[in-house]
Formats: C-alpha cells, sequence, structure tokens
C-alpha cells in the first residue's frame, strides 16, 4: 500500500527530508508532496546578503536543486502553495494556491515551516523602503531598493544585521547600525568580544548606536525617511529590520502539535513530535543542546540540513538520531571574522555551570610573515573539571574557521590540557608554533584547575 508524505515548507530542513525519504523508498511505496508558499525552493538563505552586495549573481546560483530536478527523482514539489490548516487528527493539510484552496490528505507529515522575522510593533514599519531578510525574494528587493537609496540605517546587531550592513558598506551605500545590546553580537559573543567587533566594525566605516532601542519609523507619504532612536532620527530611505527571527509555528498550533519551552516544536532526537507520524525539523524544531541537555531553538541552517536528513531517515525505515547542537556559527564583517561554539559566560552561568576563561590577543599565522592579521581566542573551561566548555574567536582572515577545532574538542569531551597537547600542524605561513587554539585553552584549563604555570 502507498503511504502520502507531506512536507510543509521546501527548504533546507523539508528537502532534505524528502530527499532522504525518497533515497529509502520507491515511489510506489511512498507519494511525497512539498508545499512551498514563495517561488523558490532548496536555496540557501544564508547567501542572501551577498547577493545583495552583488558578491553572488544572479540569484538563482543560491538555489541548490530546482523543481524539475526534484520531479526526476519523484519528489512532486508546488511552488506558491501556502498550507493554510492543518488537522492531524483528518490527518489532512488546506492548500491556497493559484486556482483556489485543495484539501491534501496525508499519513505522514514534516512540519518544516521555519522561521519569520520579528516584525517591531511601531510606527511606519509597514512603508516603503523598509524591509525584512527570509527569502529570495526579500534578498531581490533589498537589493533594488539599495541600488536607487541613499542612506541605511541596519536595525539589529546581530547576524543578519552585520551581513546586511556588509552587503550595504560594499556598494558604497553609507549605512548606520542601531542596536539595543551593549555592543554587536550580543547574543552570540561575551562582552569583551562583542566590543572587539563593535570596534572592527566603526573602524570599516559603519555608524554604530549600541544600548538603544528604535522607538519608532519617521515616514513620509508612505515612503520611510528616517529611524527615531533615543530621540534622535536617523534619515534613512533604506531601513532592514534584523533584529531576530521567531520559529514559524502557527499551523503547529492550529493542528494541535505540542511546542517545547523555547516557543518552537517539540521533538525527540529522531524528530518525531508526539503526534504518530508527524515529524518536525529545522528553524521551527527545538534541538538539545550538546553540553547541557536543554532544548534550545538555534536557527541555523547546517542544523536545519541535519534536521531534516535525521527525520528523511527515519520516514525511510532507517534508524538515525539526532545528536544535539553547541550553537555554534560564523560570520564576518569586511576583514574582520567572528565565530563561536558551545557555552559563553552568560549562558553557563544561566546553567549552573562554573566556568574559568582564558584569553590570548595573537595573530592568524606566525606574527613575522607578510600577512598575519591580528586574532583573539577565548576558551571557556569548567571549574574542577577542566573540560572545554566553548570558545569564541575575533580576528582577520583566516582566523574564525579555527572555531572549528574547539568543536571536535568539546564533541569529543576533552579538557582544556587535552586540546593544548593536541598533535595540532603547524608552518609558519599557518600559525605561530604554539596556535592560539592551544594557548587559550591552556590557560582557561589552568584558571579553572587552580593551576600556577
Amino acid at each position: 500500500m502507498t503511504e502520502r508524505l507531506v512536507v510543509i515548507g521546501g527548504d533546507a530542513a523539508g528537502m532534505s527530508a524528502a530527499s532522504q525519504a525518497r533515497r529509502r523508498r520507491p515511489r510506489r511505496n511512498l507519494e511525497i508532496i512539498v508545499f512551498e508558499r514563495s517561488g523558490w525552493v532548496s536555496y540557501s538563505a544564508c547567501g542572501e546578503p551577498f547577493h545583495i552586495g552583488g558578491v553572488v549573481d544572479p540569484i538563482d546560483k543560491l538555489v541548490a536543486r530546482s523543481p524539475a530536478r526534484f520531479a526526476a527523482d519523484e519528489i512532486d514539489v508546488h511552488l506558491h502553495s501556502e498550507v493554510v490548516d492543518l488537522d492531524t487528527a483528518a490527518r489532512t493539510v488546506t492548500v491556497r494556491r493559484t486556482g483556489g484552496v485543495v484539501e491534501v490528505g496525508f499519513d505522514q507529515l514534516v512540519y518544516a515551516t521555519g522561521a519569520a522575522p520579528v516584525i517591531p510593533t511601531m510606527r511606519e514599519a509597514d512603508a516603503q523602503g523598509v524591509f525584512t531578510l527570509r527569502t529570495l525574494d526579500d534578498a531581490t528587493a533589498i537589493k533594488a531598493a539599495a541600488a536607487t537609496a541613499t542612506r541605511a540605517v541596519v536595525v539589529g546587531g546581530g547576524y543578519i544585521g552585520l551581513e546586511v550592513a556588509e552587503a550595504f558598506l560594499g556598494l558604497g551605500l553609507p549605512t548606520t547600525i542601531v542596536t539595543s545590546g551593549e555592543g554587536l553580537m550580543n547574543r552570540a559573543l561575551d562582552e569583551d568580544m562583542q566590543a572587539r567587533v563593535t570596534k572592527a566594525v566603526v573602524r570599516q566605516g559603519v555608524g554604530v548606536h549600541t544600548g538603544i532601542r528604535v522607538d519608532c519609523l519617521v515616514g513620509d507619504q508612505g515612503r520611510v525617511t528616517g529611524v527615531e532612536a533615543d530621540g534622535d532620527v536617523l534619515p534613512a530611505d533604506l531601513v532592514v529590520l534584523g533584529v531576530g527571527a521567531r520559529p514559524e509555528v502557527t499551523l503547529a498550533k492550529a493542528g494541535g502539535i505540542p511546542l517545547g519551552p523555547t516557543g518552537a516544536v517539540a521533538v525527540d532526537d529522531r524528530q518525531r513530535t508526539t503526534i504518530d507520524g508527524v515529524w518536525a525539523a529545522g528553524d521551527c524544531a527545538e534541538a538539545t543542546h550538546f553540553l547541557t541537555g536543554v532544548p534550545t531553538n538555534p536557527l541555523l541552517g547546517t542544523v536545519a540540513n541535519k534536521q531534516g536528513r535525521v527525520a528523511g531517515i527515519n520516514i525511510g525505515g532507517g534508524d538515525a538520531r539526532f545528536p544535539g547542537v553547541l550553537n555554534t556559527a560564523i560570520t564576518r564583517f569586511g576583514d574582520t571574522e567572528m565565530s563561536r561554539t558551545g557555552l559563553s559566560e552568560s549562558e553557563a552561568a544561566a546553567a549552573g555551570i562554573r566556568c574559568a576563561s582564558g584569553m590570548v590577543e595573537s595573530s592568524t599565522i606566525a606574527g613575522y610573515m607578510p600577512g598575519a592579521e591580528p586574532m583573539t581566542v577565548k576558551a571557556l573551561c569548567e571549574r574542577r573539571t577542566g573540560r572545554l566548555l566553548g570558545a569564541q574567536i575575533v580576528g582577520g582572515p583566516g582566523s574564525a574557521k579555527r572555531i572549528d577545532t574547539f568543536v571536535a574538542a568539546i564533541w569529543g569531551g576533552l579538557s582544556g590540557h587535552d586540546l593544548a597537547m593536541s598533535d595540532l600542524s603547524y608552518a609558519p605561513p599557518f600559525s605561530g608554533v604554539w596556535d592560539p587554539v592551544m594557548i587559550a585553552s591552556r590557560r582557561a584549563a589552568d584558571r579553572a584547575l587552580g593551576v600556577t604555570t
């Protein structure tokens, strides 16, 4: 008997799940239908700022696989098809698309609706010239607006805010970032590392206002003209709201799919919800933090792809498990790179874990070599055990990808001293004889264990 799998959402998680399920079950055994409300499927949302800045063009370079490619694998993709109702008891979805509304039954369902940008409730938030960034269509619209804009303001100093501001800077568009945080990347980095990012962004030509909440937007005849923050008005004819995102769970609530403490869909390590045959993956679903065991909602493309893969393997009859996350992330602004993994000091404190930090100011390669760039590495270790808990890096080109060494060490349960004595590679064009990763780890472990060196 043929089952029907319906996938709601056609990006990373949804299409990974569909592809893995198809590899394990042929069409005669499993019909797969994907409903995607936008005009795009299987695309890189992370590449959107680079399209805005003209680095990646045309935009369809960001599309990994077209609907035709999926059709060749007998996966039926329906674009511009929005699921507007979900009935898990009747096992149906209601879909609005060109030509009307249809009801489609399912045996199994993958809920992969992603996340929606947070749009602050404020005056003129819907004015012409005000944007959020989620889909490729958003990126296209922002790029077009930037071509004629004279001044831009980006509200929010996180990943999206920095990457969009970098794109505008590359276009020669005067830009200011406004954030309520005391520094840029305040949700990802500790204060001492935030300060380094903020200084680097200002040095490269973008205005930064920290610790300020936007009161409202200012408009004239339906078009944005500025951003009012802390009593001052920053002129702008292009505003991008990048204050964050939240899991898109409207349909889940309507369908009675339980949510977890983060507000995202609660799932187990096989990506199952508590409703039989209903799975969830990606930005709309929770993940378990690898170190604390606490549910989190990381909103990262890496996680979405992995969770979708796990769901699809299990739908296909396999037994895959998602092991959790360290909330590892990396980005850049111009010639400054930044990355993080594991716990920050504030996150460790919130989890009731006592930690010590070690920091080193060094260079990306041997300091005497041409091309050496400054780099700061910070490591955190658990007190009494010396176990590595997290790391953050801010520096020049060639610095941030070192975070992956920390990821592997934390994943393997290593201590700071273990990493400090590991057999990392060395040659002057690549690092100093003691890589900064090793030095920061050793310092953090020494302090965590009360060792005097």
